[in-house]
């Protein structure tokens, strides 16, 4: 049988840009560097925590990251590999079938071994062993090896931003409210910009990945679709404007909510997005930097879909769908507050150098279920579990988010979460007919 698989979709995500081996080289050692640099000021304890199922802890990422590389590459094309330990394939699998049964994904924090230390030592095996199969793959085998390892090196980046979603998540639970960075910059202060409308006129539109460069599976094929015309905000809802949909009796008002979402919001007891609270009066939110006060010109964030459309319903508007979003976003600079800006928090939009926050801050929910586009087929053997078997049950999320690395995203990305999910940078951009 054929676990991996390779196809010509593969070989088409490898962009000219990086398809030579030293340019390749260096972006994964690139990679890889920062997935350790993101957790410099973690303690020992810290790397095993695991506050509730959807989470992972800290070094699980670490290992399990180093898991695609060796089960995807090295045991694939380097001659007389040896893994690090022979049940790790089992430890750090995450949902590869084909690969093999994984170890239970709530269970993870179960693992105390191996140590964080141990952990270190395998991503050190991988990264020599990667050196190696860079320099004696053979010309014959490169583009299937070249594709397999940026899509290796874009699977670590996905990692790195649900590192710090996960950490930020584990800390919440601590009365003690650590810091992941004590350090992190602090928004400047000021207003946000005015919110206005994008006219978009109805007509026929092309979305999808169009090639030439990196892309999931689930960013192609490139179709077309028929809109009627509409407009989106000009930027994210913000705090404040969120704060008059909880005071005007939002989370008590069942005429907003969508049935399946009331019932959550009764069950869970939601009165506010994630990590805010409510102390000697005022909001303040859990930050990766700690406890802070209420910006109430910053995006909104950690909220669900069914938070996310109840506000829509209320204000009057709607979500967008991912095609409108994607048509208007792909004519917008990327940039934004990424990951790279140093944040790790949403800031208010600033008109100067990101008036419309199309990338980065938040990730915007839409309300297009995920769904495989016309003519999708995922890629043969196990590397096809990557993405299509998760098209069912889930709402697509555009955009990145502060936390989101800025050679990581574009306009095609498609995320998806559960409607009901909180933990992800996670917010509302609105919507409406024309």
């Amino acid at each position: 049988m054929n676990l991996i698989g390779s196809s010509s979709q593969q070989e088409r995500n490898v962009p000219s840009l990086v398809s030579t081996r030293e340019m390749l080289s260096a972006r994964y050692r690139s990679v890889r560097r920062m997935s350790e640099t993101l957790g410099q000021s973690l303690t020992p304890d810290d790397y095993g925590l695991q506050a509730m199922p959807d989470v992972s802890p800290a070094k699980w990422h670490l290992a399990h990251t180093s898991w695609f590389f060796e089960t995807f590459l090295l045991n694939a094309f380097l001659p007389d590999y040896h893994r690090f330990h022979p049940q790790y394939e089992y430890l750090f699998n995450s949902y590869y079938q084909q690969v093999g049964a994984p170890f239970p994904r709530a269970q993870r924090a179960l693992l105390s071994r191996p140590s964080t230390e141990e952990i270190f030592r395998y991503r050190a095996q991988v990264d020599a062993a990667m050196t190696s199969l860079f320099s004696s793959v053979t010309e014959v085998q490169w583009p299937e090896v070249a594709a397999r390892i940026l899509l290796g090196c874009h699977h670590e980046q996905q990692h790195q931003e649900l590192f710090l979603t996960d950490i930020k998540y584990n800390f919440s639970v601590n009365p003690l409210k650590p810091a992941y960075r004590a350090d992190l910059r602090l928004p400047e202060p000021g207003a946000s910009t005015t919110l206005r409308w994008i006219e978009q006129p109805g007509g026929v539109q092309e979305i999808g990945h169009d090639g030439g460069d990196f892309s999931f599976d689930n960013e192609g094929p490139r179709h077309r679709v028929l809109q009627k015309s509409y407009a989106l905000a000009s930027r994210l809802i913000t705090n404040a404007e969120y704060l008059e949909f909880i005071e005007a009796g939002g989370y008590r008002q069942a005429q907003h909510w969508l049935a399946d979402g009331w019932r959550v919001a009764a069950e869970q007891a939601w009165q506010a997005p994630l990590y805010w609270e409510k102390i000697d009066g005022s909001w303040q939110l859990f930050t990766l930097a700690g406890m802070r006060p209420l910006n109430p010109t910053e995006p909104v964030c950690h909220v669900s879909f069914y938070e996310a459309d109840a506000y829509a319903r209320w204000a009057g508007k709607r979500l967008p769908t991912e095609d409108e979003w994607e048509t208007l976003a792909r004519g917008e600079t990327l940039r934004g507050n990424l990951r790279d800006s140093g944040y790790l928090h949403p800031i208010p939009a600033q008109a100067q150098t990101n008036p419309t926050q199309f990338f980065g801050d938040v990730w915007e929910w839409t309300r297009s279920s995920y769904a495989p586009y016309p003519g999708y087929r995922p890629n043969p053997g196990a590397l096809g579990e990557y993405n299509g078997k998760f098209m069912v049950n889930q709402l697509v999320l555009r955009g990145g988010s502060c936390v989101t690395s800025a050679d990581h995203i574009r306009a095609s990305y498609r995320n998806f979460f559960y409607p009901a999910d909180r933990w992800q940078f996670s917010g509302i951009r609105l919507a409406d007919d024309r």
